[in-house]
């Protein structure tokens, strides 16, 4: 069947009202790093932690908001396994992280803390 391309990493993009107080937001209660703003004003932002990177886009006048909200009771936006969930549990309620819930073991064996940020996106973080 020949070679086959390996994926190597992925972004989400969140389309947000202010990018640069969500980006900010990252950066100071989720410990991200910012990897720079685009435009004058800004109407995209990157941050990253780690090989996690996160895009905020601006929403030009269209609602916005946690997907989770308007679409599904149940769910989230994202993702994101770490290596040392209590640690991040502590570091998150330090930081004053809207922490819904966790850390909690799930039946498949996870452990989980699940967030809202500044926008009402749910993130998920599983070891």
């Amino acid at each position: 069947m020949g070679n086959r391309a390996r994926f190597k990493k992925i972004a989400t993009q969140f389309v947000v009202e202010d990018v640069v107080a969500t980006a900010e937001y990252y950066c100071s209660v989720l410990g991200f790093k910012l990897l720079g703003y685009f435009a004058d004003p800004p109407v995209y932002a990157m941050v990253a932690r780690d090989d996690v990177e996160m895009h905020f886009g601006r929403a030009d006048g269209r609602p916005v908001g946690g997907s989770s909200v308007e679409f599904r009771r149940d769910g989230f936006d994202a993702y994101i396994w770490v290596d040392d969930i209590q640690a991040l549990f502590e570091e998150l309620t330090a930081s004053g992280a809207d922490i819904v819930e966790g850390p909690v073991k799930r039946i498949y064996e996870s452990t989980e803390v699940v967030i809202k940020d500044r926008n009402g996106f749910t993130i998920v973080f599983s070891d």
